[in-house]
């Protein structure tokens, strides 16, 4: 062997985030002058250098250099022992290369790291947290976490359990807040919420302290109740203003109209009506139902006029009762217009034709006054008949007076009243 090394120290102790030297002895063996680099191999190689780089020696003679040594403080530099090792390589016996080695002792430290997450939660009544806790020591550490005292108004919940957090590595704890009420309205309410994190590495212990909020919203928001108020305030504005004008302008309305075809029926004809304007008919329809027609006109042009009938139909319950309307003869009705009254309210059916023809069949509880109108007149020749049939369910109730004792409906028909084409 034509060279020698030797460490000055058979270990060498290191405490990460400081520098720590060694020497290390090199002799020449050899008959010829030689240079020797160094190579620093192993764990340590990342933070471990020689000085000089570079060492020229005479032959039989020995010079020393510094081993000198950085390790990081991080976690990456784990606690414990790790061999280091140097190469010494001659410049020209580069196969005559030595490798001489001893072992570091690396000290360990401890660091954390614990904060809650989030610090501030809004809920009703309950939130979850999450308590991360990183070790950015070098060596593994213990972590338990610590209730605070009791509180009749808030309760936590989070696992006591001791938790091993390997260096660099990071632990979740699960922390649940619970109010012991609910918040009905008001303004929120902020709850403050601790928790103490004990961590255990090597000799140290550490306790880290972490502080939150819990904000408790009402149940009903402020807005929430406005909102009901003013609904509130818009339904007793209906129920006591607006539905009560509303039926009592329907009730006005349909008397009026009522009474206004009562009127009309009960006046006598007029005396055109003498050249047939309308020939009144009964046609009982059933045992204790009657129905009448009764027609008149107004104003002449040649051979055409205008010209009305009106048919009024009483029913017993439970019974059917028809009304008829005829032409007069020698006459053609051009109807445009039918006005239907039925101001008792009475519930039944009532059916309309032409003729043969049905025109509708309408439910009587389903209107008080209902009119229908034709752009183009629907002729009905001469004694062609008009019918209105009811079938009396059950009398109803003016708006003023007891129920009455039978159905009660009037039907008005208008139109132009024209001779037959000679």
């Amino acid at each position: 062997m034509t060279t020698t090394t030797e460490f000055g120290l058979p270990t060498v102790v290191v405490t990460p985030g400081r520098e720590t030297s060694t020497t290390m002895t090199v002799r020449n063996d050899s008959d010829i002058v030689e240079a020797y680099e160094f190579e620093v191999v192993g764990a340590c190689a990342p933070w471990t250098t020689v000085e000089p780089a570079r060492l020229s020696l005479y032959p039989g003679t020995s010079e020393q250099v510094a081993v000198v040594l950085r390790p990081p403080r991080s976690p990456e530099v784990r606690a414990g022992e790790v061999p280091l090792g140097v190469r010494v390589l001659p410049a020209e016996r580069p196969d005559s290369a030595v490798v001489t080695e001893t072992t570091v002792i690396i000290e360990p430290f401890a660091r954390q790291r614990a904060r809650l997450i989030p610090k501030r939660r809004r809920a009703w009544r309950s939130a979850r947290y999450r308590v991360e806790v990183h070790n950015d020591g070098n060596t593994p550490t213990v972590v338990t976490a610590a209730l605070p005292e009791a509180d009749d108004h808030l309760k936590t919940t989070v696992s006591t359990a001791p938790t091993t957090v390997d260096p660099g590595a990071r632990a979740e704890l699960e922390l649940r807040v619970r109010v012991a009420k609910l918040l009905w309205f008001g303004k929120p309410a902020v709850w403050p919420v601790r928790l103490d994190v004990v961590a255990l590495a090597a000799d140290d212990r550490h306790e880290h302290e972490l502080a939150g909020e819990l904000v408790q919203l009402p149940i009903l928001s402020k807005w929430l109740l406005s909102l009901l108020g003013a609904l509130l305030a818009l339904l007793l504005a209906w129920l006591l203003l607006v539905r009560p004008a509303v039926l009592s302008a329907a009730r006005e309305a349909a008397d009026g109209r009522a009474q206004e075809i009562a009127q009309a029926a009960a006046e006598p004809p007029a005396p055109v009506a003498q050249e047939p304007g309308g020939a009144p008919e009964q046609q009982p329809a059933g045992e204790q139902g009657q129905g009448q027609g009764q027609g008149q006109g107004r104003g002449t042009t040649g051979g055409t006029r205008q010209s009305s009938g009106t048919i009024e139909v009483r029913t017993n319950a439970g019974q059917r009762a028809t009304g008829t309307y005829v032409v007069p003869a020698g006459k053609v009705f051009h109807i445009t217009d039918i006005v239907l009254a039925n101001h008792q309210g009475d519930e039944g059916v009532l059916t309309i034709a032409f003729g043969e023809r049905t025109i509708t069949v309408i439910a009587l509880e389903t209107f008080r006054n209902q009119d229908y109108h034709w752009v183009t007149p629907i002729d009905i020749p001469q004694n062609g008949t008009v019918t209105a049939t009811v079938d009396c369910a059950r009398p109803g109730t003016p708006a003023s007076g007891p129920q009455a004792p039978n159905c009660a409906q009037l039907l008005n028909v208008s139109g132009e009243l024209s001779d037959l084409a000679g």
